[in-house]
């Protein structure tokens, strides 16, 4: 019985010693393949956005005709909520009623209001690349509550953009360049917050109202 016993006991021993060598043998067939994972995701190329032509960099969004012989240039950010305040005034589009083809109004971007303002930025030029950025620029002014990158994709869908082209744009910052040289424009200006309105080369302190840029706009008319 005692012989018994001993061999029950180191069969017990050899299994338990078997399973331990299987665990250990499953932990590092698992830890080879998390760190060759790893290195797959290091080595592997990943998309890249393209390098941007010095024309695109130059490319704004614009309103009205290239010969205007007014032009205003809005320095606005998307999370700036004087910049949606102006919208939401109409002035813009009061000024174009009174104006007419004698105004041309440019945007471009200065996203220093939030955190999420240099992604929104990216999102209206990729809106801009595909010839809808003033749509998106109404949209996210009129309806959107919130820049997380969700929710700029979803108002891409809701005025109709290609999404597929439009996801793979921002996802890709493939106009993070073109953001980051209309920063250094309005830096170079001196800006120092949004919205910001240059007419005619004159700076604009504050969101101006329509009266201030009607008297503006009138006298450069009156002038030529």
């Amino acid at each position: 019985m005692a012989k018994s016993h001993s061999a029950s006991y180191k069969s017990k021993i050899r299994q338990r010693r078997q399973k331990q060598k299987q665990v250990n043998r499953n932990l590092r067939i698992g830890i080879i393949v998390i760190v060759a994972l790893v290195m797959i995701a290091v080595v592997w190329p990943r998309p890249k956005a393209d390098p941007l032509s010095a024309e695109r960099l130059e490319a704004d969004p614009v309103l009205g005709p290239a010969d205007a012989p007014v032009t205003i240039i809005e320095y606005g950010d998307f999370g700036c909520p004087s910049c949606r305040a102006w919208h939401m005034a109409g002035i813009r589009d009061q000024i174009r009623a009174e104006f007419g083809e004698s105004v041309q109004f440019v945007w471009r971007d200065f996203p220093v209001i939030t955190a999420q303002s240099p992604k929104a930025a990216q999102a209206g030029q990729c809106a801009f690349d595909q010839d809808k950025f003033w749509e998106y620029h109404d949209h996210i002014y009129e309806q959107g509550r919130s820049l997380s990158v969700s929710d700029l994709k979803a108002y891409a869908n809701n005025i109709g953009l290609d999404r597929e082209l439009f996801d793979q744009c921002l996802d890709l910052q493939q106009n993070k360049a073109k953001v980051n040289h209309n920063l250094d424009l309005a830096k170079g200006l001196g800006l120092r917050g949004t919205p910001a309105f240059i007419v005619n080369g004159q700076v604009l302190a504050g969101p101006p109202s329509f009266a201030t840029m009607k008297s503006l706009i009138d006298g450069i008319l009156a002038a030529q």
